[in-house]
């Protein structure tokens, strides 16, 4: 779906302390690439911009990128590399917080199309990857077998194998399992010079063999023989004996008592040495039923102590975190429901153990707790309901995103996996603390405790020179530190660009010397990712929000009250996490989800609007055609405003950048056509039938649909022959008791134009619950599609008339129910974005509700029986759940007797006018649909209720089904008319 520009006829970018050569022919190696590979060659200002950072505080722009669809194009594109003497790099995604996969290099990015499991072989316990397979993705495919991969990350639902092979990544079962590299059996490999080799354990016969052969893989095997003979004595003494000693490269796996595991000394290596191509990985039994223990504790340090303990009990897991990191989900109102599930304390354990049996798996827990007895825990629990570990699980494996608060604490990584033996974690982190109390800085402890491997996240001040001088000697001391207690720099995530200088404090000059020779005989030439895990880069360079990081002061629109009122502080929340990368969890992001392209995930595309304000390679600003192309497809569903950790608004930023984009421009016909159509609708209105013969005429609308860039698979949606307004203008009115609770009922174009079935049942519902119901007053609107197209101006005027002309009802505390949850969302959120400081506004935002919040609040819990029996599959909009949830709208038709499903759909696809455009937008809208709605609504009975209470829902399940969705309103009269199970729910709604 992306169009590569050719705009990059300069020289790459040379960073100072990267020794890339100043004479790479940037143009002949793009366009030698583009010749040879049948995968995406991208070399234009916003692909390079992309990934230029990654999870980490570094940034490096990129020569280029190549999205290899397989092997051969590896090898073909690291050739032409080679010619034109460019760097490499390949990446993945969800395993670098410490800058290894940012480099001035051409990067392979293998995560789009590299992604096959090429073999499953349950008998032998083994799997063979490509490596951009997601952690995931395996082991979902191995639970069918009653197997898993061990090493799962707390990113294991969007994390590549590639990225854990290079980063020798661990996890919650480690413990059980091993690291990444414990789990290698053999890696297909391919060097800088072409060389391809397969390797893994070597006897002493297949050593000798080999090397007899000759060759480039025979110098390769001597000059390996020849390192361990000389450092083995050194590599025994000198590496920690820890659980979870992950820095340096993997000497030891070349000892003989080790066997000579050329694959495992690679692991690791975070791509200085080989490109991986494919993998063969060890399975390991998968407990089928599973118990947590939660034990709760006065501090951390004191949880720590208790480690050794619980860990003599053999947990399959054994994580923990401190109160700091609940505080930073309290700041941002997330997780409630999971933290309610918590013992009271400050700090807090969690050891899991597993059996095939479930009451051994319980008696197991149980045992474990009799076992460590009246120890320094407050309080403690054993959780065998599944749904319930699943939530305090929860709480645990947000703790990457929540480390962050925004505005609360902005904690950074770079000092974040050190680890030591379980034994000195307590006085390890006592020693630790007081190393941050000198420093200033706060911390948020989380992570593997049961293998002394602890994450922490500090507040650093990066962007001040007092501020990064203070880091530096934090760093330096932290390093210090960690040696004292015999334990490793990294012990889940490397070295990367944030602790190779420190590499030296660990190991001392002779294993570096050894580490030098290991890269040197895997890649003389120093071009695979050159400068990560034993180069030269320092620490404090090469930031990506350092000192010299000036954004320019932006006019907005938006008054970002969360961000200090800065628009470069709002993008500056994307720390690159990558949980938008999860295809796993459908609401966040479809875009993503459909393509695969990180452009297209909300990631991708707050790191593009983060280098449009650096202003290099991206140099347009506001006009960066880039940025736009990356916005296209934003389907402005609010998924990550509600499910990214630090939530990051795209919607809102969308909004922003058009609004600056089309500014003294000329806009395409479509943002005037739908953007408007709430106002020009009205008009259009007073004509019903012969606005929708034309607009449905089989000669006029195909031309109309190219003229304004509509899609030709869409038909416009009709307008009824009565509007609501109309209807309820002719209605008599209903009965209404003097103390009957008043209620506004907001009209929206939607409900008033096109589906005034919906307001009338509304209004019989709300009459029924006993509420005196006043309609919002006519030519109002909150201007929804507005925001899609960045038409700010337009839409804080129709909001502006909204306050002015409903100020009555606002001062009263009338409760205004909003039927269409995109409404509701505007008042509740676009709203106090665009008028912060607007009483009127406030008032507005608090008195909104949706219909199961005023049937709960307001009318007593009112709910009518009589659909008792009848199955009901909800769809809900994605506004409702990241603003307002769907709990309430699940226990609401429950209560009517609907036996309830709430199916996990993510958005459908239609995205208010998004669906209706032609081309991509059209493709994405109905492949976002096919992931889970539409299939499912086709697989429903017709005696089913289908429930989507947003008009762009209805209509796309309309069109993709053939079925009609109801409102929940609509559902709700049914039951008040005491429809019988056999009425079709497509028949017989209006009153």
């Amino acid at each position: 779906m992306r169009g590569d520009r050719d705009d990059s006829t300069r020289k790459a970018p040379i960073a100072t302390t990267l020794p890339v050569s100043p004479d790479v022919d940037v143009s002949g190696l793009k366009r030698a690439l583009r010749g040879a590979i049948a995968g995406e060659v991208r070399f234009d200002a916003g692909s390079r911009a992309m990934y230029a950072n990654d999870f980490s505080i570094y940034r490096s722009v990129p020569i280029g990128v190549v999205v290899p669809r397989g092997a051969d194009d590896v090898v073909a594109g690291v050739r032409i590399c080679r010619e034109f003497g460019a760097p490499v790099l390949a990446r993945g995604c969800g395993t670098a917080p410490s800058g290894q996969t940012t480099n001035v290099a051409v990067v392979f990015d293998y995560s789009k199309y590299f992604n096959q499991i090429l073999e499953l072989d349950p008998s032998g316990r083994r799997a063979r990857v490509q490596p951009g397979v997601i952690c995931d993705q395996l082991r979902d495919a191995a639970e069918r077998h009653h197997l898993t991969y061990g090493p799962d990350p707390a990113t294991h639902e969007y994390c590549t194998f590639g990225g854990m092979l290079g980063n020798n990544s661990c996890g919650t079962h480690s413990i059980m399992a091993g690291k990444t590299s414990d789990n290698v059996h053999e890696l297909d490999v391919l060097l800088y010079d072409g060389t391809r080799m397969t390797v893994g354990a070597t006897s002493d016969e297949e050593l000798a063999r080999r090397i007899a052969a000759g060759g480039r893989a025979g110098e390769i095997y001597a000059a390996l023989r020849d390192l361990r003979d000389r450092c083995a004595d050194r590599v025994r003494a000198e590496f920690p004996d820890i659980p979870r000693r992950v820095s340096g490269y993997n000497l030891d796996e070349l000892l003989p008592e080790n066997g000579f595991h050329v694959a495992r000394a690679l692991v690791g290596s975070e791509g200085t040495c080989v490109n991986i191509l494919e993998a063969t990985v060890r399975l390991v039994r998968s407990p089928q039923h599973r118990r947590t223990v939660v034990l709760a504790y006065p501090d951390v340090f004191t949880a720590a102590d208790h480690v050794p303990e619980l860990v003599r009990t053999q947990p399959i897991g054994l994580e923990g975190f401190d109160h700091q990191l609940i505080l930073n989900m309290v700041a941002k109102g997330r997780l409630a429901r999971e933290r309610a599930l918590l013992p009271e304390g400050r700090a807090w354990l969690f050891a899991e153990y597993g059996h095939d049996d479930p009451e051994a798996a319980t008696a197991l827990a149980r045992q474990a707790l009799a076992t460590v007895g009246a120890g320094p825990q407050l309080d403690a629990r054993v959780v065998i309901d599944q749904a319930e570990q699943v939530s305090v699980w929860k709480v645990r494996e947000s703790a990457v995103g929540d480390s962050r608060a925004p505005g609360y604490m902005d904690a950074e990584g770079n000092w974040e996996d050190a680890a030591v033996h379980p034994d000195r974690l307590g006085a390890y982190l006592r020693d630790f603390q007081r190393l941050l109390d000198e420093h200033g800085y706060r911390c948020v402890y989380y992570g593997h405790f049961g293998q002394g491997c602890v994450h922490t996240r500090m507040d650093f001040d990066l962007k001040s020179a007092s501020g990064l001088r203070t880091f530096r000697s934090f760093m330096e001391k932290a390093a210090d530190l960690v040696v004292a207690h015999g334990g490793s720099l990294a012990g889940e995530y490397g070295e990367g660009h944030g602790r190779a200088e420190l590499l030296p404090k660990m190991f001392g000059p002779e294993l570096m010397d050894a580490f030098r020779a290991f890269k040197r005989i895997w890649d003389p030439d120093a071009k695979m990712n050159p400068n990560r895990l034993i180069g030269e880069v320092k620490l404090d360079e090469g930031l990506r929000l350092g000192p010299g990081y000036r954004p320019p002061a932006l006019a907005t629109h938006f008054a970002y009250p969360d961000d200090g009122g800065s628009f470069a502080t709002a993008i500056e929340r994307c720390f690159g996490m990558a949980k938008c990368r999860n295809l796993g969890t459908l609401t966040m992001c479809p875009s993503f989800q459909v393509t695969r392209e990180e452009m297209h995930s909300t990631r991708g595309r707050a790191r593009l609007l983060f280098e449009m304000l650096e202003g290099d390679p991206i140099t347009e600003g506001w006009r960066a055609d880039a940025v736009k192309e990356s916005l296209d497809l934003c389907l402005s569903c609010k998924g990550c405003t509600g499910g990214c950790p630090v939530h990051v608004d795209m919607p809102t930023y969308k909004a922003e950048f058009l609004a600056h984009y089309y500014g003294r421009r000329r806009r395409p016909l479509h943002h005037y056509a739908l953007g408007l159509m709430p106002w020009w609708g009205r008009a259009a209105a007073r004509a019903p039938q012969l606005i929708n013969a034309l607009s449905h005429s089989a000669a006029l609308a195909p031309a109309g649909k190219r003229m304004l860039g509509l899609a030709q698979e869409r038909s416009a949606p009709r307008f009824a022959r009565r509007s609501f307004r109309g209807w309820y203008a002719r209605r008599q009115p209903g009965r209404t008791d003097s103390a009957s609770p008043p209620v506004v009922l907001w009209v929206d174009t939607f409900t008033n134009l096109f589906e005034p079935d919906v307001g009338k049942a509304a209004l019989a519902v709300l009459e029924a619950a006993g509420f005196s119901v006043e309609l919002s007053p006519p030519g109002l609107c909150c201007g929804r599609p507005l925001y899609d197209f960045g038409m700010l101006p337009v839409a804080r005027r129709a909001l502006r008339r909204v306050l002015d002309t409903m100020s009555g009802a606002l001062e009263a505390g009338t409760p205004i129910l909003v039927l269409e949850p995109s409404c509701a969302s505007v008042f509740r959120d676009e709203l106090r974005k665009l008028l912060p400081h607007d009483e009127h506004a406030r008032r507005l935002a608090g008195q909104v509700v949706i219909l199961d919040e005023l049937l709960e609040r307001a009318g007593g819990g009112w709910r009518p029986a009589g659909l008792e029996g009848r199955r009901a599959l909800i769809h809900g909009h994605c506004h409702q759940e990241a603003l307002m949830g769907l709990h309430g709208e699940r226990q609401l038709l429950a209560g009517a007797g609907l036996d309830v499903e709430l199916l996990a759909s993510g958005c459908c696809g239609m995205a208010g006018s998004f669906g209706y455009l032609e081309g991509d937008p059209y493709r994405v809208s109905m492949a976002a649909g096919e992931r889970v709605l539409l299939p499912a609504v086709r697989a429903e009975s017709p005696e089913t209720l289908v429930v989507a209470d947003g008009f762009s829902c209805r209509t796309q399940i309309a069109a993709g089904t053939g079925r009609r969705a109801l409102h929940s309103a609509q559902v709700l009269q049914m039951a008040l008319r005491g429809h019988e199970v056999d009425i079709e729910p497509e028949k017989g709604l209006s009153p």
